[in-house]
């Protein structure tokens, strides 16, 4: 007779093997891939040495660079041509000290470093990719969907680095709900309009697009969740969770322009969660009005002055450009100089 406990042990045990298996393939994957980073940075740096070291022309490096990939491409391949050689001398110049390189990146995540030119920018997305332990895919999409400039509309950009270095935990819900949201993970066709029950289901059935897009500490809890109240039943689309704001943040989704019936609406659904599903040592609930348009003078004289835990965020269904952001952004700045 088989006895079952052994069987039992047997399926812990090859799970557990299991699990050191994966471990340690993970580990020798990142060591691999950041041995070739550091290859990739010496070859970089003989040869910004060897330019130096010659005539001061550009086209002296070009030749320098022309004459090493047609000795090393026939032995080792495409992956040493002009291009690639190029772009190694460009990463040893954007990152002049070893010591700045970090193991939790990848060439690919590099590669996509390289080509931003502002510091700030760069140390944000270089942060962010390790704090949240970010893809190449996810750190690409990241960056074209100008996640920085998008947090610099609502905040001051000294904060946004804070937050990115771990120097501070952010405290109002602006500092981390993004206006606008982009959802071009949903793959969704630009129309004039979507039925608001069709976006929820995108966003369920892409959830994990959609937490990338909330960022840091955001979990999910539920969605149409029921709520009774003296006999009559209402529905909130989207339930969260943040843990680094530690309290529920609650989505409401708006395919039309934003009205002052939407934000009352929402306002009930928040002081439910406060007076009944919040715990003591939990923060006050946030709403998010997710919506297709916005009025902010409706928003504004709708809520409180004091107001911290309602935001409206209008969404978009295409990734947005870097200068119309930074033209948004230069509008912020003179509005808030009035």
């Amino acid at each position: 007779m088989i006895n079952s406990n052994k069987i039992k042990n047997n399926t812990t045990l090859f799970k557990q093997v299991k699990e050191l298996i994966s471990t340690s393939q993970e580990k020798a994957i990142k060591a691999v891939d950041f041995q070739r980073v550091l290859l990739y940075w010496n070859i970089g740096q003989k040869i910004y040495e060897e330019v130096q070291n010659g005539e001061d022309r550009a086209d002296y490096g070009k030749q320098i660079i022309k004459n090493l990939s047609s000795d090393l491409e026939p032995i080792y391949g495409n992956g040493y041509s002009y291009r690639q050689l190029y772009l190694f001398l460009q990463f040893f110049k954007v990152f002049p000290i070893v010591n700045a390189l970090h193991s939790q990146l990848n060439w690919t995540q590099y590669k996509l470093l390289i080509r931003i030119e502002d510091e700030d920018k760069k140390e944000f997305y270089i942060n962010e990719s390790i704090k949240n332990h970010w893809s190449s895919r996810q750190l690409e999409r990241q960056i074209n969907s100008s996640l920085f400039e998008r947090l610099l509309l609502s905040n001051e950009k000294k904060d946004v680095l804070a937050v990115a270095r771990n120097e501070k935990y952010p405290l109002e819900a602006k500092e981390i709900i993004k206006d606008p949201m982009v959802l071009e993970f949903l793959g969704l066709e630009k129309k004039s309009s979507y039925y608001e029950k069709d976006l929820e289901s995108e966003i369920i059935s892409n959830l994990q697009g959609f937490l990338l897009e909330l960022g840091n500490g955001f979990s999910f809890v539920s969605r149409q969740q029921k709520i009774h109240i003296d006999g009559d039943d209402f529905f909130v689309d989207l339930v969260f969770y943040n843990r680094l704001l530690q309290c529920f943040v609650i989505f409401e989704i708006k395919t039309h322009k934003l009205t002052h019936q939407d934000i009352g609406q929402l306002q009930m659904y928040v002081n439910y969660y406060d007076r009944v599903e919040k715990q003591e040592f939990e923060n006050p609930t946030i709403g998010v009005l997710l919506c297709a348009n916005k009025n902010d003078t409706v928003v504004k004289y709708t809520l409180p002055q004091d107001n911290k835990t309602i935001l409206a965020s209008k969404y978009q269904l295409y990734l947005p450009s870097e200068k119309e952001l930074i033209a948004e952004l230069n509008k912020e700045l003179q509005e808030s100089k009035l």
